[in-house]
């Protein structure tokens, strides 16, 4: 990020810059398998969002792809790190090629910052391969000096398309 480890952010000082890399940062820790880390992102009352449908609006009313909280995802990555994880031998790995990141919202006064970022994603475990393309949506916010990503929310191209699990995040 370009404020220096010593400086804290506050919603008053957070840069366009500051939230772009704050994107590649997320999709660089996911293609590295630093899930702790990533998780380290996430405020505590964040949601992971893949819907079902175009242009849904309720993640709760209607179904989702992918619906979790931090419960729900720290059990994901407790998974994928899980030495008995047996549909996870070899383990994946993924890529993300991100097109530069839009800022839609920046909003000091809310503690609100939204993005907005087209993506193609990869996952691959042995001989298999999965693409996928779409968009993800951050809503962002500082909290304790750093970012953290209050809803993720990730709209695939092809969300009406059958496909097996996703085992890793987009």
């Amino acid at each position: 990020m370009t404020t220096d480890t010593l400086t804290r952010l506050t919603p008053d000082t957070v840069t366009e810059a500051d939230l772009t890399a704050f994107i590649y940062r997320e999709a660089r820790l996911l293609d590295e398998l630093a899930y702790e880390d990533w998780l380290k992102l996430y405020a505590q009352d964040a949601h992971y969002w893949m819907p079902a449908e175009w242009q849904q609006t309720d993640p709760r009313l209607q179904a989702s792809l992918m619906y979790e909280d931090m419960l729900l995802l720290r059990i994901r990555v407790e998974r994928l790190a899980g030495a008995r994880t047996f549909s996870q031998k070899p383990k994946s790995r993924s890529q993300h090629l991100l097109q530069a990141p839009q800022v839609d919202e920046m909003n000091p006064a809310a503690n609100l910052f939204r993005t907005w970022t087209s993506f193609h994603y990869v996952e691959t475990r042995g001989d298999e391969k999965e693409f996928f393309a779409g968009w993800a949506k951050h809503e962002i916010r500082v909290e304790e000096g750093a970012l953290k990503i209050a809803l993720k929310r990730v709209d695939l191209l092809n969300f009406d398309a059958p496909f097996g699990n996703i085992q890793l995040f987009m």
